[in-house]
């Protein structure tokens, strides 16, 4: 059925048609939506589950990752600043192997605050034993609902899933966006079957307890890390019955006009439609250029971007985020899966634009191939990443705001 939805309320139909049981629920922008359909929906009866709103990000991770123990299927949504506040509750719920999903509608964190979309916080909670699904439009936050839970609930992998997608671009545009039907999904995602004893008051069980043996710890991360691994054969698998049964296929990474390609462009999210359109222009002017884009980030699919990148003269890669004393997180993960590569591109270069919402345009990607290009002629290969604005923007910007640059004290 082909409806006209937001990010947002696509977000709470992939809720809807994979039949989760318990929803917790925090309002904050611009995420709230999500929650609000749900509870509507649940009120109204026309989902069987059991909503809860909670007073703190935190506790609402907790009761997602309580309700998962207890053998249903939980569900929950948040941002940004709400997500860090729950960032503790989620090395335990990984740690508990408790298949929650969640969407995160991505939003820029800390001082000075902003409402609009940078991936600092989904990239914030890399660690944490989550799997990572990112989306680029309103159909791919739909469809990896359920196969969040289809990857995070079989058997060989045990974890919870963050499904991300862009603040404001994404959670409030809105798309023609095809619903399955609840029983073609019913096919896709069987009925969540907890393999480990579930939480129950007559038959006590203790979850990832206190431990004192630091070998014991060592094998409680090292489990984890394997079924990470083995998420990466279960996507594939998940993917192939999504395509025989719903019709659209996915990969951990798109490859967008790679096959003659000479550079190729990095990227993830809802920016990554300019970038394309742009890569298609470039095309058209005789530049051999491709994009690539991840879906699937945790597991990070080091094997696929090998496949793809290897061989070509150089790649530029355009993180959203920024990792303050090092640079972008996809550039540094990046640069480690290619050090493996027998064929790694010559030249490796961080862009970072985007923060907060700020925009690009066509003439920010084609600034991105030319530096690349001209980095490979010339054999240097700056490792600082380059931001994607002028010189003369970053003048005016610390004029206004009364800022230094460094230890330059910008004139009056």
């Amino acid at each position: 059925m082909k409806r006209m939805l937001t990010g947002n309320a696509s977000a709470a139909w992939g809720a809807r048609i994979s039949e989760v049981e318990y929803i917790g629920g925090y309002p904050i922008t611009p995420q709230s939506e999500v929650v609000e359909l749900l509870s509507k929906w649940v009120a109204e009866g026309a989902m069987d589950a059991v909503y809860t709103n909670y007073e703190s990000e935190h506790s609402m991770f907790a009761g997602v990752g309580a309700a998962s123990l207890s053998g249903v299927r939980a569900f929950t949504s948040t941002s940004s600043q709400g997500l860090m506040f729950a960032i503790e509750m989620l090395y335990a719920i990984a740690g508990w192997r408790a298949p929650v999903v969640f969407v995160n509608v991505a939003r820029g964190l800390g001082m000075p605050m902003i409402l609009q979309v940078e991936h600092g916080d989904i990239m914030g909670i890399r660690d944490t034993g989550f799997l990572q699904l990112h989306a680029e439009t309103c159909q791919e936050v739909l469809d990896f609902v359920p196969m969040a839970y289809r990857i995070g609930e079989d058997r060989r992998v045990m974890l919870p899933v963050a499904v991300n997608m862009d603040g404001f671009l994404i959670s409030f545009g809105r798309e023609p966006v095809d619903v399955p039907d609840k029983e073609l999904v019913r096919d896709f995602l069987p009925k969540y079957n907890r393999p480990y004893p579930v939480v129950d008051f007559s038959n006590p069980v203790a979850y990832a307890p206190t431990i004192v043996d630091g070998y014991a710890y060592m094998y409680f991360k090292e489990q984890l890390q394997k079924a990470q691994e083995r998420a990466r054969e279960v996507f594939y698998e998940a993917a192939a019955d999504f395509e025989r049964i719903i019709g659209r296929r996915y990969e951990p990474i798109e490859r967008y006009m790679l096959d003659d390609a000479d550079y190729a462009i990095v990227s993830t999210g809802s920016y990554s439609t300019i970038i394309r359109g742009a890569v298609r222009r470039l095309r058209e002017r005789g530049e051999r250029v491709g994009m690539v884009r991840i879906r699937m980030f945790r597991p990070f699919p080091r094997d696929e971007f090998v496949d793809a990148l290897s061989g070509l003269k150089g790649v530029a890669v355009f993180d959203q985020n920024i990792s303050l004393g090092k640079g972008g997180v996809i550039y540094t993960e990046l640069a480690e899966a290619l050090y493996h590569a027998k064929e790694r591109p010559r030249v490796l270069m961080s862009f970072i634009g985007g923060l907060g919402g700020a925009d690009i345009s066509f003439d920010a990607v084609r600034y991105m191939l030319e530096r690349l290009k001209d980095a490979v002629a010339s054999g240097e290969e700056p490792r600082n990443p380059n931001w994607l604005f002028s010189e003369e923007d970053r003048r005016r910007l610390a004029r206004a705001l009364k800022l230094t640059l460094g230890e330059e004290v910008i004139p009056e």
